[in-house]
């Protein structure tokens, strides 16, 4: 499950304005590179709609089946913002929802016959 934690507006290549939801993981454990101890954190994901502001806001809060995934991905830079300092990345964080995944997978496209 993820949670919905905030509406952002962003804008798409065409320079038109829309509204997507950044949606949260459960906490999960993960142990340090630097000192080998486990902490827990939790990734998220920005989820692009088609909804208005009114309706995404009302969605904050909620839950959805799924999670927040590691994908590899094409190079990109990153700047972190506390910091300033630009990163190159070769992954994003991607919500899932696993139950669409399988049934794409196991659904056979229909053939066309002539």
């Amino acid at each position: 499950m993820v949670t919905i934690k905030e509406v952002k507006k962003v804008e798409n290549n065409l320079g038109e304005e829309f509204f997507g939801l950044i949606v949260q993981s459960g906490a999960m454990p993960v142990k340090s590179k630097s000192t080998g101890k486990i902490y827990l954190t939790a990734k998220t994901a920005f989820l692009p709609t088609t909804f208005d502001e009114e309706t995404a806001s009302s969605l904050v809060g909620s839950q959805l089946d799924g999670t927040v995934k590691k994908v590899i991905s094409d190079p990109y830079d990153y700047t972190i913002e506390e910091t300033g300092e630009v990163i190159q990345m070769t992954y994003r964080w991607e919500y899932v929802d696993e139950t669409l995944e399988i049934i794409e997978k196991q659904v056979v496209q229909e053939a066309s016959v002539f």
